[in-house]
């Protein structure tokens, strides 16, 4: 039986992990395969990804373990430069799985595409007229995409707004087309933007103005997942902080995040460290994930916090997380790269769906591991222990020499490349 839970991988060298997951048949002997080249995504697959392509750019590509979700074992693959975060996310997720783990739900996967209409004469009779013509206008959109009818997908549901009503000016008063389109487990940017282009003539024949743009929008609020933990405070005592302490702080920390953007963006930004590492191994649209959480955290007029923190009846610790999610398993760089093939094998999803419910789960996690860490002992104790193995190699460090002088940089607590320099020279003497 897979799990997610492995004592000591930690402590393993590379090699020695790369053989676990091939033997707990995790991974198959084809994207094993990528794991162990020293250049898993080819530069004649990159030059035709992009445009001028010089070289590659990897990422360490770390495992966040100990995730139970839905009563469900992820091993879940997190590409990130950034130390500490895939630690914080494994230790909160063994904490959280000994409660019972996370429970996730998720919504429709259905994107927006936007059509802006503009220089109508009467933009009320506009309007009105292109609701008139609702059906017709969902059914053009799905003979532009067959195939994802097929799949059982496609446009659903049609909707217009009209904009600054009251101006007086031609540049601002405009109408604003929605198409609402269940793009399966694909993320959906292609299709939408050929369902609204393919739309742009009918919808100027029916309202007699202009259309500008026509694109999909990164902030798909019908495309929802949600995350839940229920944490005994028992669970969270800490070295020198007992278990409701350390629940009240984070709930204190919660609230300080959603009463001052100041603090919000940087509390945010430790919920996406979580999920865009998930994204980016996965081979989605990190970018796209990160302008619709942000602007999702901005709905009710103010910037807040994208997780909820609240104690419970009983005393426990309860996490909450909704966000949008339009990420997918089939398209875009997906089915190009392939470590993306190897991250969605380790994960084992069956739809975008479950993905986009591991991405907002892992968010939680590592949240409340940032928040933990800030209401007891700080963030820099461990995160800096663990940097300084970087630090170590940005000294020029290699081999059972990183490990040496991080070890003794921790002893003395100076973790500083001019450190590890010194005791670098020390060495080679």
């Amino acid at each position: 039986m897979k799990t997610s839970r492995i004592p000591g991988f930690y402590n393993m060298d590379v090699e020695e992990r790369r053989q676990l997951l091939q033997k707990m048949n995790v991974v198959s002997d084809e994207h094993a395969d990528y794991l162990f080249s020293k250049e898993p995504l080819s530069l004649d697959t990159a030059d035709h990804m992009v445009e001028n392509v010089i070289g590659t750019f990897p990422l360490p590509l770390g495992l966040g373990l100990n995730f139970l979700i839905n009563n469900k074992e992820y091993i879940v693959p997190m590409a990130i430069e950034e130390p500490s975060v895939v630690a914080s996310a494994s230790h909160i997720a063994k904490i959280v799985r000994t409660a019972g783990g996370f429970k996730t739900e998720a919504t429709d996967r259905v994107m927006i595409g936007q059509i802006q209409v503009v220089g109508c004469e009467d933009m009320t009779a506009a309007k009105d007229a292109l609701l008139s013509a609702r059906d017709e206008l969902i059914a053009a959109a799905n003979e532009a995409y067959p195939s994802l009818v097929k799949r059982g997908g496609g446009a659903e549901d049609f909707d217009v707004r009209l904009l600054n009503a009251s101006s007086d000016s031609p540049y601002t008063q405009m109408l604003i087309a929605h198409i609402y389109v269940n793009t399966c487990d694909a993320m959906g940017a292609n299709i939408v933007n050929t369902m609204v282009e393919s739309l742009a003539p009918s919808v100027e024949s029916i309202t007699k103005g202009k259309v500008y743009l026509r694109i999909l929008s990164n902030l798909p609020d019908r495309c929802l997942a949600r995350a839940k933990c229920v944490i005994p405070p028992s669970l969270l005592a800490s070295e020198g902080f007992s278990g409701e302490e350390v629940r009240d702080g984070v709930v204190l920390a919660y609230e300080f995040a959603d009463s001052d953007p100041y603090r919000a963006v940087t509390h945010n930004k430790g919920t996406m460290n979580g999920i865009d590492p998930v994204v980016i191994a996965t081979g989605n649209d990190w970018r796209a994930v990160e302008a619709g959480a942000h602007a999702y955290a901005a709905r009710h007029g103010h910037y807040g916090s994208m997780t909820k923190w609240s104690v419970d009846q009983d005393g426990n610790l309860v996490g909450e997380l909704e966000l949008p999610m339009s990420v997918g398993t089939v398209g875009g760089s997906i089915n190009v790269h392939p470590m993306s093939k190897l991250s969605l094998e380790l994960l084992d999803v069956e739809s975008a769906s479950e993905l986009g419910q591991v991405m907002v789960a892992v968010g939680l996690a590592q949240n409340l591991g940032a928040l933990k860490a800030l209401v007891t002992e700080g963030i820099q104790k461990g995160h800096m222990a663990l940097h300084s193995r970087s630090v170590a190699v940005a000294a020029g460090a290699t081999g059972e020499m990183v490990d040496m002088i991080s070890k003794q940089m921790i002893e003395a607590e100076d973790i500083r490349v001019g450190k590890a320099q010194q005791l670098l020279e020390v060495y080679k003497r």
